[in-house]
């Protein structure tokens, strides 16, 4: 029996590190297909700038669209499935660039091509969960940081791809479709596997099943609470990522490689502090790291518009990164705990919708914020207001009470 379960473990981690690598290779094939050659390939195809958006927002209403169904459907036909449907995903769409003769052709492709990212992360955080409830949060939190690894490495190689071969976007796409076909391969002897993981359970293979698993997170207040959190971060984080490039660039005066120091310095503070944070929650519960975490990440906001010194600003948007690694490493983890085992895929996928959401809104609010009266100061006031309520609300609303620390 204890070999057994020692045979079950070391399977696991080995599926958790081949999990890794293929996020890996996933998403710096995805990211590596928009950043930086999706608008200058849309351009040189003779884009309207009407139409421009568009192919900006293409792959991304996937995740608002599937994300949800996607964890459902692995919660009833099992994690290994979905994985591997991602995996053709991602191994496929980057060659059909290589057919495209028209702009508007990028707006399928597009659309297609995210499918792939909805589907993996959460069916992904999913699998994770079921590998390791003991130490879900920082397992979830090593897997974000090695697919941001992928996500920090993609605009570089993209751009030298482009300079070295006088900007051929085939030569770009054929790149992209090499790592998206090494992360499917990498996979592929695993998710093919009918024995291959706690992870590949599944539920009864009914649609009334994954109907029960939506209504369960439907009529969840924790869930929802937890989700609040989530679509507030990634609001922020959106806007931040989107508005702070401006104000170093208009009001501060910086060149784009400073900008690109410090808009690179908090994702490296994230992908490094994330899995400490992960098994910093594990010890001591969720709460007082999203509570916490939320505040932190507020604070230094507030003080950007004031300041045009530039260690300052690096500081300042560091402390802003580990704030939102505090509160991401946990949100995940606390959903999968306020739901039954059996619906853990669809609170998985619940969290990425609103995830994308948020993110997508944030911009959007934000720029008329920006184009009032308050300008940046109420831009960045208005993001620090949000994150400490969201602090607030999840604080009175006891989501997390009672769940036990993890041993």
């Amino acid at each position: 029996m204890v070999d057994a379960v020692v045979d079950l473990e070391k399977r696991g981690i080995r599926y958790y590190w081949i999990l890794c690598i293929v996020g890996l290779f996933a998403i710096l094939s995805s990211t590596m297909s928009k950043n930086p050659v999706l608008n200058l390939y849309s351009t040189s195809l003779g884009t309207p700038n009407a139409w421009t958006g568009f192919i900006a927002a293409a792959s991304t209403i996937p995740g608002i669209l599937i994300s949800l169904p996607a964890g459902s459907l692995s919660d009833v036909f099992g994690r290994r499935k979905m994985l591997l449907i991602s995996g053709i995903i991602f191994a496929s769409a980057p060659f059909l660039y290589l057919f495209i003769n028209s702009w508007w052709e990028l707006i399928p492709i597009r659309f297609y091509h995210g499918f792939a990212t909805a589907i993996f992360v959460p069916v992904a955080n999913a699998a994770i969960v079921d590998l390791f409830p003991a130490k879900k949060g920082a397992r979830i939190s090593t897997f974000s940081s090695m697919t941001l690894v992928g996500r920090g490495i993609a605009p570089f190689m993209g751009g030298y791809i482009l300079l070295v071969t006088n900007n051929s976007y085939n030569d770009l796409y054929l790149a992209v479709g090499v790592a998206g076909v090494t992360a499917l391969l990498v996979g592929l002897p695993f998710l093919l596997k009918k024995d291959l993981s706690p992870a590949a359970t599944a539920g009864d293979g009914s649609a009334k099943a994954m109907v029960r698993g939506w209504g369960n997170v439907a009529r969840n207040k924790s869930v929802q609470i937890v989700a609040f959190v989530e679509s507030v971060q990634y609001y922020v984080y959106g806007a931040v990522e989107y508005f702070l490039v401006g104000y170093l660039k208009d009001v501060v005066g910086l060149d784009s490689f400073l900008i690109g120091v410090i808009s690179g310095g908090y994702i490296i503070m994230v992908m490094l502090s994330k899995p400490f944070m992960g098994t910093l929650s594990d010890r001591i519960g969720r709460r007082p790291p999203i509570a916490f975490g939320a505040v932190v990440m507020g604070l230094p906001l507030i003080a950007i518009p004031f300041t045009t010194n530039y260690i300052a600003i690096i500081a300042l948007t560091l402390v802003y990164g580990l704030g939102f690694a505090i509160v991401t490493s946990s949100t995940p983890a606390l959903a999968s705990e306020v739901v039954p085992k059996a619906f853990v895929g669809t609170s998985m996928g619940f969290l990425s919708t609103v995830m994308d959401v948020g993110q997508t809104i944030g911009p959007i609010i934000s720029g008329f914020i920006l184009s009032s009266l308050f300008g940046y100061t109420g831009l960045f006031l208005s993001l620090t207001v949000l994150l400490v309520f969201s602090s607030a609300v999840f604080l009175l609303s006891g989501v997390g009470k009672g769940i036990p620390k993890e041993e």
